[in-house]
């Protein structure tokens, strides 16, 4: 049994609860016992100091890839969860673009099954729309909701055919599970490398048009608009898909939306140089486009951070940009790279963590209440930051399989110290003091 836990003297904050100070939190039964001051916890229990630390609720990363079926070379559940860990999330959410792919029960059950076994924190299966995610016919999203999937979606791939779509969307309302959408219409995206336009032009690259992205949005909008599904839009990238949304929102269409850190942070100048790695899905886009989505993320159109965490091998990135595949590790760096907005006064620290927790709770559903808040009774998964600390990102030193990062070298600020889950320490920094109650 693991034995009861007080995280002391930290800086509190709850956006659910609108907290904001320093106390303690006691943790017991895998739950929190309360939160506060003034209180003391019975003998027998572990303590961290979390003086001058930030303690918030843990991580909830609505969009990873784990990779496992299929993909082991790249990353396994028991790696991609030791590095959620570290990158500050007690709960993942994993994509079923796997082999085979996450679109019947025996597929969700083997995700959950391994993820209780090896998994180092919660992994919480997405099936897909389609059977294979091949955007032909609908997988069994029945039987997938009641093995435990959480949401719907074919990752990787949009559902181009309009009828099918609304097919799913209609479905789905049986469940509450949202559908969660791959905005890019391949038509026009067909063969490209990374975002459409001067740098793409330089480097002789076929781009990707931010149009691509837009088309695949307004329809989806315009389809749970008719079908009064939730829709959930993944990783959105321009500034003219903020504005669709929010538009959207204005009328009343159920419909959330995610941003990454590295489409929040980078540019398609980072692909200056062929840097494979940061060949993503969708591209990098402009400096204009992430001044939209900062802006969509203080007003609330943008409604929570996800990492679409896409580890590959060494090899996979080793070769010709357009051979390369897409996609970054991004789960140790998430919370570094974002800190840099809020240190630059772009995005209020108690909205990011509001971004990475109650808001991803929410849009998971009721069912996970208890998950993204630190209520006393809610799940005992605390992240600890220290929103200071200085580091430099040696991707070598990954608990992820995945090494494929653009930000190696970069010098980053602010740090998970510690991620709890379930009570129990997932992640600790060699910084963090840690005792039993008589040391």
């Amino acid at each position: 049994m693991t034995r009861p836990l007080l995280i002391k003297n930290g800086h509190l904050i709850d956006p659910a609860r609108g907290l904001d100070e320093t106390g303690s939190i006691f943790l017991a039964d895998g739950r929190i016992a309360w939160v506060g001051g003034g209180k003391t916890p019975p003998t027998d229990y572990n303590i961290i100091d979390a003086g001058g630390l930030i303690v918030c609720a843990g991580f909830i990363d609505l969009h990873c890839h784990l990779r496992e079926p299929g993909y082991e070379e790249k990353e396994t559940i028991a790696t991609g969860t030791r590095a959620a860990a570290r990158g500050g999330f007690t709960t993942v959410c994993c994509m079923p673009n796997t082999d085979p792919p996450l679109d019947n029960q025996a597929t969700i059950d083997y995700v959950k099954s391994t993820a209780a076994s090896q998994g180092a924190v919660r992994v919480l299966p997405i099936g897909t729309i389609t059977k294979g995610g091949q955007g032909r016919e609908l997988a069994e999203m029945a039987e997938m909701s009641e093995a435990g999937a959480v949401a719907f979606s074919d990752d990787g791939c949009w559902v181009d055919d309009s009828r099918l779509m609304r097919q799913a969307m209609e479905y789905s309302q049986a469940f509450n599970r949202p559908v969660i959408s791959h905005c890019q219409d391949a038509a026009l995206s067909e063969d490209g490398q990374m975002n459409e336009g001067i740098t793409a032009t330089r480097l002789g690259l076929r781009g990707i048009p931010a149009a691509a992205e837009e088309i695949a949005v307004a329809r989806d909008i315009a389809l749970a608009e008719l079908s009064g599904c939730r829709l959930h839009i993944a990783h959105i990238s321009t500034a003219s898909s903020v504005e669709l949304i929010r538009r959207a929102k204005d009328r009343g269409i159920r419909i959330s939306c995610e941003v990454t850190p590295h489409h929040l942070t980078l540019t398609e100048e980072r692909v200056m140089g062929y840097d494979t790695n940061a060949k993503i899905n969708p591209p990098l886009r402009t400096a204009g486009d992430i001044n939209a989505l900062i802006n969509g993320l203080n007003d609330g159109v943008i409604d929570i951070i996800a990492t679409d965490h896409a580890p590959h091998t060494e090899n996979d990135k080793l070769c010709e940009f357009a051979l390369a595949p897409f996609g970054m590790s991004g789960l140790e760096t998430a919370l570094g790279s974002l800190m840099g907005l809020v240190h630059d006064g772009k995005l209020p620290l108690g909205l990011l963590i509001s971004k990475l927790t109650t808001a991803p709770a929410g849009i998971i559903g009721p069912d996970f209440g208890r998950l993204g808040t630190l209520k006393e009774g809610a799940a005992a998964d605390i992240t600890i930051i220290n929103p200071d600390h200085e580091w430099t990102v040696d991707a070598s030193q990954f608990a992820s399989k995945g090494r494929n990062t653009p930000l190696a070298a970069s010098h980053l600020k602010g740090r998970v110290m510690a991620t709890i889950y379930n009570g129990k320490l997932a992640y600790k920094d060699a910084s963090i003091k840690a005792g039993e109650a008589n040391d």
